[in-house]
This record gives C-alpha cells, structure tokens and sequence, in this order.
C-alpha cells in the first residue's frame, strides 16, 4: 500500500505577498529606467512605483489614494536621498547624448529605479506592517529608514542585473 504524499501549500503571509510584489516591481522599474527617451523613463518608473503602491495597499487593505502616494514617493525621492534622486536624473539626462549617453544613462537609471522601488516598497510594507495608512504616513519619519533601505536597493538591482545577463 502506498502511502499518501501530503504537500503543504501555505497561505502566504501579507508580508510575504508583498515582499514577492516589491521583487516583480523593482524588474519593471528597472526596465522602464532603460527607455531611451529622457524624462519618459522618469515618468514610467513613477508610473510603476504608483501600482506598486496600489498592489501593497490592497494587500493590506488600505485605502489607496493616487495623489497621496504621489506626493509621498515625491517627498522620499526628493528629501531623503537629494544625491542619489540627482544621480538618477543625470543618468535620464545623459540619455540626451547619441549612443554612449544612452547606454550610460540607461544603465544608471536603471539601476537608481529598481533601488528607489525597493526602498518605497520597504518603507510602505513597515508602515502598513504596524498598522499605518496613506494618512499617517510621514516621510520624515521613515528618513533613516528609506535611506538604508535604498542603499540596500541598490545591491539588490545590482544582484538582478547580474542574475539577468546570465
């Protein structure tokens, strides 16, 4: 008599499902910063971190408000990391200069937007983790946080970089 094999197929957690969202996110950021058109990358990189957003909040079952996250991943981008956002704008400015420009820039950008995602998606799965919402979330606050979380971003994009040209 053959025995029953029973596999496990465990709910996941909502920490978990987000963690796997911020993953799938950071690829599509880190595509969207090799559009060759400066500024576009920009937009579609924002573009992608706004669905992130949406994606983590119904996790949670917040309530998602579009000009809210806006002005929130503005706030991190701009305030808490001044040098790196700029890096990550010169590299969409770069894009301006035929073919080595392009290939930099997009590099860049790339690699600024997956780590910028993976911050913003930390950041936000910590909010939401002890209890927050859009409404309390204050950028200020998460400060120290974003940032380590950024710099850890940008080993994470490097580690996908590398995995993907394999």
């Amino acid at each position: 008599m053959e025995k029953e094999v029973v596999t496990e197929n465990p709910v996941k957690s909502n920490l978990d499902l987000s963690n796997d969202l911020v993953k799938k996110y950071m690829w599509w950021s880190m595509g969207a910063g090799l559009i060759p058109v400066p500024f576009v990358d920009i937009a579609a990189v924002s573009g992608v971190q706004l669905k992130m957003l949406k994606d983590i909040s119904d996790i949670y079952g917040i309530k998602f408000s579009e000009n809210k996250g806006k002005s929130i991943v503005s706030a991190l981008l701009g305030s808490i990391v001044p040098n790196s956002l700029a890096r990550g704008g010169v590299g969409s400015i770069l894009k301006m200069i035929p073919v080595v420009g392009t290939v930099m820039g997009g590099i860049s950008m790339s690699l600024f937007s997956g780590a910028s995602t993976y911050a913003i998606g930390k950041a936000f799965i910590q909010h939401f983790e002890s209890g927050g919402t859009f409404l309390n979330f204050d950028p200020v606050k998460v400060k120290d946080y974003f940032f380590s979380k950024f710099e850890e971003g940008k080993k994470v994009a490097g580690e996908m970089n590398d995995k993907k040209d394999k």
